[in-house]
């Protein structure tokens, strides 16, 4: 336990955008070959909470920078906490609707990580996300507590 509390915590968010069309399907991104963390998954649109930020304004602004949409924030799906190698990884998960603007994963972003593809599809396809450790995806199938 003493090890845990050494360990910086990095405070994140990911967002649950459901498809207007098909509401029991969700937006999935796919993370680039050279993530640090969970190279090559689809997961769900995600983002660190900057200094001073809250949970639902990084939300909202994952939906912007990463996305090029602008979301309205219709609940919470849970939260959860991870050890990671180097840090603890706190995150707490929204459900979401588009409210403007069609997604585009190709934008120029730095600092950040850049998808390179997103798709509408059933939460299932997380699974394999959520066995190699992907917090949000667990979050999403109910594999954590609930917050």
């Amino acid at each position: 336990m003493r090890e845990q509390e050494e360990k910086a915590e990095k405070r994140s968010v990911a967002v649950a955008i459901r498809d207007p069309e098909h509401p029991e399907r969700v937006l999935t991104v796919l993370r680039p070959e050279d993530d640090e963390d969970l190279p090559s998954t689809w997961g769900l649109p995600a983002a660190s909470l900057r200094r001073g930020e809250s949970p639902e304004d990084a939300a909202l602004r994952a939906g912007r920078e990463k996305l090029g949409v602008t979301l309205r924030l219709v609940g919470t799906v849970g939260e959860g906490r991870l050890e990671r190698d180097d840090y603890l990884l706190w995150m707490r998960e929204f459900e979401a609707v588009i409210v403007g603007g069609e997604p585009d994963v190709d934008r120029p972003l730095e600092g950040v990580t850049r998808y390179v593809a997103w798709e509408w599809g059933d939460p299932a396809r997380l699974e394999p996300a959520a066995r190699r450790g992907s917090l949000c995806s667990r979050i999403l199938l109910g594999e954590t507590e609930r917050g």
